[in-house]
């Protein structure tokens, strides 16, 4: 929630109406968009293959990604980006914040696909408008929460009870937090209930934004390094968590779906991450259309791709090794209905 979570998630404000978010971990693919077309072949047989080819670009059409702020949603969009301009598609991406502007953006006919989102239908006055589908999930299940380094639920292991948030506020307290503990959360964007949580299970704890998915990694990689406390928001999939290893706190078992209603007495629910379209590209008959019903992969596979754009591959070079290395699921992706 990152991204509900991103991520994060992210995952946050959950309906925020304001401008664009920071660009998500990834080189700044958000804002790319694709490359202009080659110059036009010398000889008559190039020339008329490019003739052959124009058609399937035509078919397939021009279309907008949204792009949201965690390095998970690179992964996905990416792929999904280079399988699309493979079919001759023209792909704009467009870096968006996660909620209410995206679906705004998509009724306005900016973008016409979220290939991640973490909401529980909070898109669903758009919906009921005509202007956006539901496709379905994206295959990828997110968890949002409040965690702590592995080191500090190794030396305390009841640290990951909330009901125990109080006994060990004096550990997270810092010169930003003052004499409560330090509570991290995400960026602008990202859904959260932190206040709520913090409101009603009465806890000594104040709330400190992080600002991006960067920063929260550096809190918790920091905390890692040298062993030092830390409460903070985060999610999964996200391949961070291979590297550093946390442990979730737990509140009691989740009862809400949408954020806007919950109560804080209970936890991140876990949640099937969806795909969202404009009603255009939906009825347009375009080969993208399929693309995206069919498009669905694993937590496993969005970090594997995720860790090498971490890794310093661009996200094209990263989606593309994934790509050649699952062809099956591609083809199965491309399969009409």
């Amino acid at each position: 929630m990152r991204k509900l979570a991103t991520r994060q998630l992210g995952l946050v404000s959950m309906l925020a109406a304001a401008g664009l978010m920071v660009a998500a971990c990834g080189g700044g693919v958000n804002s790319t968009e694709s490359s202009a077309a080659p110059a036009a072949p010398a000889s008559e047989a190039a020339s008329a293959a490019a003739s052959e080819a124009a058609p399937a670009a035509a078919e397939c059409g021009d279309w907008g990604v949204a792009m949201h702020a965690w390095v998970g949603y690179t992964a996905s969009a990416q792929v999904l980006t280079n399988v699309a301009e493979s079919l001759g598609c023209n792909i704009t991406q467009t870096t968006l914040d996660e909620a209410g502007v995206t679906y705004d953006a998509m009724e306005a006919g900016s973008v016409d696909v979220i290939v991640e989102d973490w909401g529980g239908g909070r898109w669903q006055e758009w919906v009921d408008r005509g202007a956006i589908k539901e496709v379905g999930s994206n295959g990828n299940v997110g968890l949002i929460g409040m965690f702590v380094p592995k080191w500090m639920a190794d030396e305390y292991p009841d640290i990951t009870d909330s009901a125990n948030l109080n006994k060990y506020a004096d550990l997270f307290k810092n010169s930003e937090s003052g004499d409560k503990g330090a509570w991290y959360e995400g960026p602008p964007g990202y859904t959260t209930i932190g206040e709520k949580l913090i409101s009603a299970n009465d806890l000594n704890y104040k709330i400190i934004s992080t600002g991006s998915e960067a920063a929260l990694i550096e809190l918790f990689s920091a905390a890692d390094k040298n062993k030092t406390p830390a409460l903070g928001y985060f999610y999964e999939p996200q391949n961070f968590l291979a590297k550093v290893p946390l442990a979730r706190v737990n509140f009691p078992a989740n009862d809400w779906t949408d954020a806007e209603k919950a109560s804080g007495l209970t936890d991140y629910p876990q949640t099937q991450l969806q795909k969202l379209a404009t009603t255009k590209l939906m009825e347009s008959g375009s080969p993208f259309a399929t693309l995206l019903t069919n498009f669905s992969w694993t937590n496993e596979d969005q970090n594997m791709v995720a860790l090498d754009i971490e890794n310093g591959a661009t996200p094209e070079e990263a989606a593309q090794k994934w790509i050649d290395a699952n062809k099956d699921k591609v083809d199965a992706w491309l399969a009409a209905g």
